[in-house]
């Protein structure tokens, strides 16, 4: 496995990122689940729509938009803590490069919050239940903050 490894390193590394992300993802879903039967459920026959954002109540409504900003803000501060410490054994200034991890983690979560109630349709309209939906869209979230943070952490804030 060593000779593999450094025979391969780049692709070790992206390996070690997504299996580790899997923290962050575990943190991600139980923040999530526990925001939608908890935390926030007085807030599920509210609308919520302001700018780009758009939660109906059958998409979740305020409810799910709190609920994913809540579980993807714990999944991003998890994923700072495993990723510079375990992938890309950073140890650079973090002053010189948390601005960029902070417009990265917008811009993917920005996209992470725009894109759950148009997932969570597709998926209601194939027959999923909302709870189903929900944890469906979810999965698109992952992999849309994968395709943004891995290039940024590897190349801009972590390297």
């Amino acid at each position: 496995m060593k000779e593999w490894i450094a025979k391969h390193p780049d692709l070790w590394e992206f390996i070690k990122f997504n299996v580790l992300s899997n923290i962050a993802t575990i943190t991600n879903f139980a923040v999530l689940w526990l925001s939608t039967n908890f935390l926030f459920t007085a807030f599920s026959g509210q609308d919520f729509h302001w700018l780009i954002f758009h939660y109906s109540v059958d998409n979740g409504g305020l409810n799910g938009f709190l609920s994913f900003l809540l579980a993807y803000v714990a999944a991003q501060v998890v994923n700072y803590i495993v990723q510079r410490k375990l992938v890309f054994g950073a140890e650079n200034d973090i002053s010189k490069t948390l601005h960029w991890y902070i417009l990265t983690v917008i811009v993917a979560g920005i996209l992470s919050i725009v894109l759950p109630p148009y997932t969570t349709q597709v998926f209601t309209s194939w027959g999923l239940s909302l709870g189903w939906a929900q944890t469906a869209a979810n999965w698109v979230n992952i992999l849309v903050q994968v395709a943004v943070n891995y290039p940024m952490m590897k190349f801009v804030i972590m390297k």
